[in-house]
């Protein structure tokens, strides 16, 4: 869709007026589209600052307007548990908040329901089944009436953290330190005909693309099979990355981009991983976003930016663990310089698979952020 603005009208206007005050963004229906005027409905000012209100604690892009990404989001967040059926639909899958809330209910009483995503997948289906089994309902893989209920009645059985925390941690350490046999995908942003951010003759995809090949080679050395999505010349869209990770069923997933801004200030690095802001979210992607900011932070001397939860579908549509890493800001004099750094650069890839091996140690085992020892033969 055309994102809509300030000072566009019409029912798509009027229709996000009523997503908005739904969620109690904007104030009761007193407008135009009260009167059945949907043509007049107006993206004003108070629009505009409820719109980047809900970007903003949705884990969105905070522009004010509204795109594909916001308009599916107002949409989803309009959902609570009970409203509507649920069920697993391979074709059009459910989304919202609503199956947020199933997939955390079922994860408090120690199913497994995979990532607390929104999405209605198969993996909640066969936690929603193995519940229904348990608790003899009729095991159909549909939250229905009888569902709802017992679901309302149970108490929770998982202590000690966040369900979904305890179990993918515990089975990234299980499956023991070694990066033998892993599957990473490694995404340079952009490429073929988009450049990314840039600045002279400097492209964001070029660099990005070079980052992304040495980490390859490191991760590789150290026994890791590792894909990228994209040749040089290739710019596959966010959909064509995701589905590519999804098909390799990759362990990790790795998303690299360069950042540009007006301001002359702006610099530094900064990570992403899946997370709505209010308590949904990738657990080991988070831990891992974190692991990899800061060593590149440590070993580069770039400055610390934080890791960030948001809702892209790049983070929320990949079946494992996505993060996405911002190096540095091309618009920057001194992080430009040091990007441009090849060996900067490659203090950047040992840096990802520094992260990449902490993840899978034991806490005990873990050494400080910045000295992890790499063998002599992936540090070229």
């Amino acid at each position: 869709m055309q994102p809509l603005r300030l000072g566009d009208r019409g029912p798509a206007v009027a229709d996000v007026h009523a997503g908005l005050r739904s969620l109690g963004l904007l104030p009761g229906d007193d407008g135009p589209e009260a009167d059945g005027a949907l043509e007049t409905a107006e993206f004003d000012a108070a629009t505009e600052l409820a719109v980047r209100h809900f970007q903003q604690v949705r884990g969105l892009s905070v522009d004010g307007r509204v795109g594909d990404e916001t308009y599916r989001a107002l949409n989803e967040a309009r959902w609570s548990l009970a409203d509507r059926l649920l069920h697993h639909d391979p074709e059009r899958p459910t989304r919202g908040d609503d199956v947020i809330t199933l997939q955390e209910r079922l994860h408090e009483l120690g199913y497994d329901a995979g990532p607390v995503d929104g999405v209605f997948g198969p993996e909640t289906e066969v936690g929603l089944r193995a519940f229904q089994r348990d608790y003899g309902l009729t095991s159909d893989g549909t939250c229905g009436p009888a569902t709802f209920r017992a679901l309302r009645q149970l108490g929770r059985k998982v202590t000690g953290g966040r369900p979904q925390l305890l179990r993918q941690s515990a089975s990234f350490v299980d499956s023991g330190p070694h990066l033998i046999g892993r599957r990473i995908v490694v995404d340079p942003g952009h490429g073929g005909t988009d450049p990314g951010n840039t600045a002279g003759e400097t492209t964001e995809a070029d660099l990005v693309f070079d980052l992304a090949s040495r980490i390859e080679g490191r991760l590789a050395a150290a026994g890791a099979t590792v894909y990228l999505t994209r040749g040089r010349d290739q710019n596959p869209t966010a959909a064509e990355r995701t589905r590519f990770a999804n098909d390799a069923r990759a362990d990790l997933f790795v998303s690299l981009h360069l950042d540009a801004h007006a301001s002359e200030h702006a610099r530094g690095v900064a990570s992403y991983y899946y997370g709505t802001g209010s308590g949904a979210s990738s657990t080991v992607g988070e831990q891992f976003a974190n692991l990899a900011r800061r060593e590149v932070v440590a070993r580069t001397g770039m400055l610390d930016l934080g890791s960030h939860p948001k809702t892209w579908d790049l983070l929320r549509m990949t079946r494992m663990p996505t993060v996405r890493l911002d190096c540095g800001y091309l618009s920057h004099p001194v992080d430009r310089l040091l990007l441009l750094d090849a060996r900067v650069r490659s203090a950047m890839a040992q840096a990802v698979l520094a992260a990449v091996q902490r993840l899978f140690l034991p806490a005990d085992a873990d050494p400080p952020t910045g000295t992890f020892d790499l063998p002599a033969g992936l540090k070229a």
